[in-house]
């Protein structure tokens, strides 16, 4: 108290006031009287008759701990705001990653690791205990949050006593531990060093000549932490109950490898795959391999603007300006909370920065720019920002938003930065057509019309408080992600933002799963984004449908994306499922999804007649020319086939057509129980509309004002 009454509430002030309290009483005991001063002895003499010293310093820690709780007992003390938000293992799962944070956090500052990593469980132990403690730590961090802060948090499971115990607890899925590995860059990048990776498969190297499926796993954190190894349990589960290799990129993190240094990676790393033919990663080779991307979080960010950069390759302006050849898309997307839309309505655009550096009022707003432009440097720690980056050359302007749908072409092409970006060159999304709205005619009735409106509110303002993603932590890491050199336009770069990809890209996605929680404050950016998908891809069906008479299928959004909404769950709930248990369920769903949606390849090579028995037994092999430049020039190939030859062909002729029908009846099969356990969980699955989703935030925003609020239970 006294701190904040001088004006000094800090930490340092705090630690001498506590030293000088201590030294004080301290020397008293050891200076002054043993029975204290003259008016306290004779209270003291008649205590002593009545209370014997055990109980003295028994009822002297009572009367503390009461003093100390007194607005508990009384019901002054606040309730639990998030409480009611949560799960009730959700909500002790973020308490434990709260003492965690706080343990890490306080032991950062010690130099040796052997130390630092043993203070931080010791910290941690003692934060548990002190729970409140821990928020209060943790909430001021983030108040003013570092990348060393992020770092510290997000890689501590890493740590060796973390470690341990993470392995000790989680299930046995693999014999064979994961393997380090490069990936070197295809010949047309600007960048020539190798990326790294890991990869998971349970089996001998020699073993993956049998596949021609891979798993393509972007990992989070904020673009700024977090390598493959801080997700070990998923790539575990993965890899050991799908039997198939799952190569997780350790791509470069921002702040010193800013935006699109990791996304140029990723699609580098894809372009490799395919040009090589899986070579690279130990597979034969004789077929293109079937991929799917997956990611969480930032990762999801990554993984979903990879596939847009895939998609745009196919198109001609790509392939006339990059002078590349298209790249055959993946044949499946698997999104885990991901972070689709980096305008979080707090950025400055040009034209208003251009008024406030006028150079008529540059002297009266020095101060001011500079606090501007050190926004970068509180969030980052780099250096501080050099002036002489005021006189930037302008920036080129973008062409105009075409509004016909026919005239979806750039009129120019704003050439990237080689130091900075090899994206390629942004299309312009038609704007979305709305309908004319109709005037009703007044009406004669007296009582008065509803509004056509709807109380909706984004859900990074519904769950601004989250326990996992503040809004600062947010703000953080995409200062760092863009860097201090970047000025992307957040209206339209949709590399940056993949909610703002046009359709004419999203109508060519593949089939897409998210996974989320309702309480994410990202949430919005995945039902929205799930939307525009089922709309661009309904729109395309449509166009298709009447072009050709003949094609009787409905359309069923089911076959291009499905979200799973996890009630009363906010977000990076796969990273701790050492304390959060139900989130071992979520890891093997994503598992069926992956090999569905491989089955589902499989299916419509079947139907097309491409499929070819493979080396591998139940593997089978894809061959087609020209994938690649090593097989365009391969001659026709002829062979002499003699009668035995023949009855042998025909014979793989029939266990071939054998296992074609066992496939299809066990892909059939699949798809009848997952019909069924999507109609008996259909709340715990997917929502029918968005409209489900606004139903239930605003039950539980304006459920415990109104006093009418659910439990979880009702959810």
């Amino acid at each position: 108290m006294i701190d904040h009454v001088l004006g000094r509430p800090s930490v340092k002030f705090r630690k001498i006031q506590v030293l000088a309290v201590v030294s004080f009483w301290s020397f008293y005991l050891f200076r002054g009287h043993k029975h204290g001063p003259p008016y306290l002895r004779k209270v003291s003499r008649r205590l002593s008759s009545i209370l014997t010293p055990w109980q003295t310093v028994v009822i002297t820690l009572l009367y503390l701990y009461i003093a100390r709780n007194l607005g508990k007992l009384v019901g002054l003390e606040c309730p639990e705001p998030l409480a009611n938000l949560y799960t009730r293992s959700y909500f002790r799962a973020t308490w434990i990653t709260t003492a965690m944070d706080a343990g890490f956090w306080t032991a950062m500052r010690i130099r040796r690791k052997w130390m630092r990593d043993l203070c931080s469980i010791v910290f941690t132990v003692y934060y548990l205990i002190a729970a409140e403690q821990a928020d209060e730590k943790v909430r001021k961090v983030r108040g003013m949050v570092t990348v060393d802060h992020l770092r510290v948090s997000w890689n501590k499971g890493t740590t060796p006593y973390l470690n341990f115990f993470t392995t000790l607890m989680r299930p046995r899925f693999m014999r064979y531990p994961p393997r380090q590995i490069r990936i070197p860059r295809p010949s047309n990048s600007d960048y020539k060093e190798p990326v790294n990776a890991w990869l998971y498969f349970d089996g001998p190297v020699s073993a993956l000549k049998n596949h021609t499926k891979v798993v393509l796993d972007v990992p989070g954190g904020g673009f700024v932490a977090m390598d493959p190894r801080t997700n070990d349990d998923k790539l575990f589960a993965w890899a050991g109950k799908t039997g198939l290799p799952v190569l997780s990129l350790d791509y470069r993190k921002a702040p010193e490898f800013p935006y699109p240094y990791a996304l140029n990676e990723c699609f580098d790393v894809y372009s490799t795959i395919m040009t090589s033919r899986g070579r690279c990663l130990g597979f034969s080779g004789d077929a293109v391999p079937k991929i799917v991307i997956t990611g969480d979080s930032a990762g999801g960010n990554l993984a979903t603007a990879l596939t847009l950069m895939i998609v745009e390759s196919g198109t001609t302006e790509t392939r006339q300006f990059l002078g590349q050849k298209s790249l055959p898309i993946p044949d499946g997307l698997v999104l885990i909370y991901p972070g689709l839309d980096m305008n979080i309505g707090n950025w400055m655009s040009d034209e208003q920065m251009s008024l406030i550096k006028d150079r008529r009022m540059r002297k009266t707003n020095r101060t001011f720019i500079r606090q501007k432009s050190m926004q970068y440097t509180m969030a980052a720690g780099t250096p501080h920002h050099s002036d002489e980056e005021e006189n930037t050359p302008p920036k080129i302007a973008s062409p105009p938003i075409v509004t016909s749908p026919e005239a979806v072409r750039p009129t120019s092409i704003t050439l990237p930065s080689p130091q900075f970006s090899t994206a390629a060159p942004t299309l312009l999304s038609p704007s979305i057509g709305r309908k004319p709205s109709i005037t009703p005619s007044p009406s004669a009735s007296h009582h008065p019309e509803p509004l056509q409106t709807r109380l909706a509110m984004s859900s990074m303002i519904s769950y601004f408080n989250d326990r996992i993603l503040s809004p600062e932590m947010m703000r953080a890491m995409i200062i760092l992600y863009i860097g201090p050199h970047n000025r992307p336009d957040f209206s339209q770069d949709y590399l940056l933002s993949p909610i703002l990809a046009p359709d004419s890209l999203l109508e060519k996605f593949p089939k897409t799963y998210f996974l989320t929680g309702e309480r994410d404050p990202l949430v919005d950016d995945t039902v929205i984004f799930a939307g525009r998908i089922r709309r661009a891809k309904a729109q395309r069906h449509a166009r298709e449908q009447a072009r050709d008479i003949r094609l009787q299928k409905e359309f069923d959004d089911r076959d291009v994306v499905e979200v799973a909404l996890i009630p009363g769950i906010s977000h990076g709930f796969l990273q701790f499922v050492g304390i959060f248990p139900e989130g071992w369920k979520h890891i093997h769903r994503c598992g069926r999804w992956i090999e569905h949606i491989f089955a589902v390849a499989e299916e419509r090579e079947l139907q097309s007649g491409a499929l070819t028995p493979g080396a591998g037994g139940s593997h089978h092999n894809r061959r087609r020319t020209g994938e690649s430049s090593g097989d365009e020039d391969q001659g026709l190939e002829m062979t002499m086939v003699s009668p035995k030859g023949k009855a042998k062909e025909k014979d793989r002729k029939e266990e071939r057509k054998r296992k074609e029908a066992l496939l299809r009846e066990q892909l059939r099969e699949k798809e009848r129980r997952r019909g069924e356990r999507l109609q008996r969980k259909k709340s715990m699955v997917s929502l029918a509309s968005s409209d489900d989703l606004l139903g239930r935030r605003m039950l539980g925003l304006a459920g415990p004002l109104t006093g009418s609020g659910a439990g979880d239970d009702e959810l």
